[in-house]
């Protein structure tokens, strides 16, 4: 029973550190003169995937593989399945151009390299799967690499959208002081929140009998995506879909460029306990969003795309539970 309640305690410290982190360092890079669609695009996207971040950096250090690996894979099946289509049976999802031929291609492309590497012992004839600190320096590149062409796209569309609603809220921006305490602040929550929530979810998982990977695909992932759900349903109810389905991409691309390759650069990551269920379910619904863009003359997802993407969701949930 404590260890539930340390485990809510340090969602809640990581999820508060991360909107306090994300508010305050977007307020300085506003006044330091950066444009909207940077700050967008780095601070907001990357903001809302700070929580699998500590938790998958604090699993690295701690030698937690499992819990490392399970979150980020966990989250993207999440984030695609029951995110998106929630947003959409709320408003259909519109897809841009950009979407069609950058972002999303670039999503599946990441989902592609993260289950190649979940194949080392069929391709290489390794003993296990690991990824490797050479495999964590190569994601970081090509984080990299997708970072250094959005801004560059953006730049040269003259790209600089309006501010995210989640972001400024309509609100006056803090003064710069204020901004430095809610990001140390921020900090603090998430480094705190990340060691306890990791330390918790171990523990119950070790007296439920259950294996760290599935409490981390399951529900580690579905509590670190609390900050994409808020948002996107939010964006969903302001008929903002684009946003949310960006919201939705640029977190995939960061768990697996990012912080996979953070974490396996801390540590190299036996992904002993992630399924070949896992990898297929992750790469379905990064391909369903893929057909999805081409599907009927309308470029978007619409609520009957939606329902499915849900009900993909609840079947995997209820086949890992199955497989228990």
């Amino acid at each position: 029973m404590i260890d539930i309640l340390l485990l809510i305690i340090g969602l809640a410290l990581i999820l508060v550190g991360a909107n306090y982190l994300v508010d305050g360092a977007s307020a300085i890079a506003k006044k330091a003169g950066l444009s909207d669609f940077i700050i967008g695009m780095t601070i907001v996207g990357i903001g809302t995937s700070t929580p699998e971040m500590v938790v998958s950096f604090a699993s690295a250090i701690k030698g937690n593989a499992d819990i490392a690996v399970g979150n980020v894979v966990g989250s993207n099946i999440f984030n695609a399945l029951m995110i998106l289509g929630l947003t959409a049976l709320f408003y259909p999802i519109r897809l841009t151009s950009n979407n069609v031929k950058k972002d999303i291609p670039f999503a599946l492309l990441a989902a592609f390299v993260l289950c190649t590497m979940g194949c080392s012992t069929w391709l290489d004839g390794t003993q296990v799967n690991t990824i490797s600190r050479v495999n964590g320096v190569l994601l970081l590149c090509l984080f990299g690499v997708f970072m250094a062409y959005t801004i560059y796209s953006s730049s040269s569309q003259g790209g600089n959208d309006p501010l995210p609603d989640n972001l400024s809220g309509g609100k006056k921006m803090p003064p710069v002081w204020l901004s430095l305490i809610m990001i140390l602040g921020g900090l603090c929550g998430l480094v705190f929140g990340g060691d306890m929530f990791v330390n918790s979810a171990s523990a119950v998982a070790r007296s439920l009998g259950i294996s760290d990977a599935v409490i981390a695909v399951t529900i580690v992932a579905g509590g670190t995506s609390m900050p994409e759900l808020a948002s996107c349903l939010v964006a969903a109810y302001k008929k903002n879909t684009d946003q949310a389905l960006g919201n939705v991409i640029g977190s995939n691309i960061c768990n697996i460029f990012l912080i996979l390759g953070g974490s396996a650069t801390i540590h190299p990551l036996v992904m002993s306990g992630t399924k070949p269920v896992d990898l297929i379910a992750l790469m379905i619904s990064s391909v369903l969003i893929f057909m999805f863009a081409f599907t009927f003359k309308k470029k978007q997802i619409d609520r009957i795309e939606g329902a499915l993407l849900v009900a993909l969701y609840v079947a995997f949930v209820v086949w890992t539970i199955k497989g228990l």
